[in-house]
């Protein structure tokens, strides 16, 4: 078999291909999500509001709502509740989050046990990427597209935001209502993601490509350009070797993404752990000779 009869047979199936196309639309609107969430400092928020949807999506399910507005319901309850838990006691906000998320992410496992469905719902938790359907595909096609139109249409808001919000008040915007336009995008991508690689891995798709691109440019510019063309590198990387060695493919995507940090983590030109060593030696090397 030909190199081309590898890279194309597995898209003789539908259920490849739609697959293929779940996990680009995903890899990009997380990756460019993520950007912001590891500059602001959010990698913990991104992994409480992505548990925390959890039962706003079971429960959307039960009365026949879409996905979509039980997460985003339940993500800014996250965010209140994380609040009320933080202002009002002795209880630090790092704890005030591992409380609320694993609590929500807890009733949404119960209500999972106890409601009734002809689909399994615990794809939900570890998501079912090879039994996305067409309507599927269009619901996280259309979830997508607002997720990205809002992030580019606002970058310089939400840039603003994340470097100095002192400033963007200054200037007459409002960092409250843009925080949580950024958690309601952060619900809204949850959603996105949760047929690719589930409620759990959802966390890693909106952390791993900010924090690759991070490591690769100092300017936030190129960063939404790096991170979501590396997300969905190892996005397809990923479905094809799990077609190949029939792995799981929301696993193996993340999985992908993990190796590609720790090759830029170790190997980056500017930040690489490797080549920050190599540069300390050779600085050393010269001051030696020059003395």
């Amino acid at each position: 078999m030909s190199i081309v009869d590898h890279l194309l047979d597995p898209f003789a199936y539908a259920f490849m291909t739609r697959a293929l196309w779940a996990t680009l639309i995903a890899s990009v609107v997380c990756a460019l999500l993520s950007c912001w969430l590891v500059l602001i400092g959010w990698s913990l928020m991104g992994d409480a509001v992505s548990h925390a949807v959890l039962p706003g999506v079971v429960l959307a399910y039960i009365v026949g709502f879409p996905f979509a507005i039980g997460a985003v319901v339940f993500g800014f309850l996250a965010v209140a509740m994380i609040g009320a838990v933080r202002d009002g006691g002795r209880v630090k906000e790092d704890a005030a989050i591992g409380i609320v998320f694993t609590s929500l992410f807890a009733l949404g496992l119960v209500l999972i046990s106890v409601t009734p469905s002809q689909t399994d719902l615990n794809h939900i938790i570890f998501g079912n990427l090879l039994g996305v359907s067409a309507s599927d595909l269009i619901q996280i096609a259309i979830l997508g597209a607002i997720v990205a139109v809002i992030l580019l249409l606002k970058r310089r808001d939400f840039t603003l935001y994340a470097f100095d919000p002192t400033h963007a008040f200054a200037i007459g915007l409002s960092p409250r209502l843009l925080g949580a336009v950024l958690l309601a995008l952060l619900a809204l991508t949850a959603v996105t993601a949760l047929q690719v690689v589930g409620i759990v891995l959802v966390v890693a798709m909106l952390i791993i490509p900010g924090a690759t691109a991070q490591m690769l440019t100092n300017r936030f510019t190129r960063m939404l350009v790096i991170a979501p063309a590396t997300s969905a590198l190892c996005g397809v990387i990923g479905l094809y070797v799990s077609y190949y060695q029939d792995t799981s493919p929301g696993g193996m995507v993340v999985l992908v993404q993990g190796i590609l940090f720790l090759l830029v983590f170790l190997f980056s030109p500017t930040h690489g752990v490797i080549s920050k060593r190599r540069r300390h030696r050779e600085h050393a090397l010269a001051d030696a000779a020059a003395a």
